[in-house]
């Protein structure tokens, strides 16, 4: 599957925040947004989600135009930057209710085995991260939008995070953005960086350099 995003103009109180955006993913790659803070990744993902209305765009799946949000064709989830799980919930209730397995979660991450029956609010601000991050990816959805899913996470578990992405990407069409630039570029198949308003395809990761998005030297 091929997901395509075009001429995407947005404005804030007559601000123009994005403007004629362009953003490809694929089944089987990640794609990976970069942008300095302010700079419209959230907002993008959002309008890509469809729970955000820009002024233009157009949307295609496999060449063909896609009229409605994304989000009512059974086809995309999203992680976004606020907790999406009620925080009464009790954790099992919450990979029932996303159809996702306890069971494969504990293989990956066995050191939540006892938080099975506690509610979401007890957990730590990286845990609920972390289970929020691994029930996106996870979803039978065959479009995959992630914002900040390394925030708050400890070092091990992003890289178990990391790998899980890599993993899933085989089937599903993966948009990443995080403030943790190294990870992003780690990560990802193919590169737009957000600035000015534009999107930008990153063929060579010194553009990030000449674009001023990181100062000289920093890749190395």
């Amino acid at each position: 599957m091929t997901l395509e995003i075009d001429n995407v103009e947005l404005y804030f109180n007559n601000n123009c925040i994005l403007n004629s955006v362009y953003l490809k993913a694929e089944t089987g790659k990640i794609t990976g947004i970069l942008g300095s803070n302010g700079s419209g990744k959230s907002c993008l993902l959002q309008i890509i989600f469809g729970n955000l209305k820009s002024k233009y765009k157009l949307v295609r799946l496999d060449n063909k135009p896609i009229l409605k949000p994304l989000y009512q064709t059974q086809l995309i989830s999203y992680l976004p930057q606020y907790h999406f799980i009620p925080n009464r919930m009790r954790i099992k209730n919450a990979f029932i209710l996303f159809k996702v397995s306890w069971d494969s979660f504990i293989i990956d991450f066995d050191t939540f085995k006892a938080t099975k029956d506690t509610r979401f609010n007890l957990l730590s601000g990286g845990e609920q991260r972390l289970m929020e991050t691994y029930i996106i990816l996870k979803s039978d959805r065959k479009i995959i939008l992630l914002d900040e899913p390394f925030s708050h996470l400890a070092p091990l578990y992003i890289e178990k995070i990391k790998t899980l992405i890599s993993e899933e990407k085989e089937h599903k069409a993966i948009i990443i953005t995080d403030h943790m630039y190294r990870h992003i570029v780690n990560v990802s198949d193919a590169i737009y960086l957000i600035k000015d308003g534009h999107t930008k395809r990153i063929n060579n990761l010194t553009e990030l350099e000449d674009y001023k998005y990181l100062s000289f030297g920093a890749l190395d």
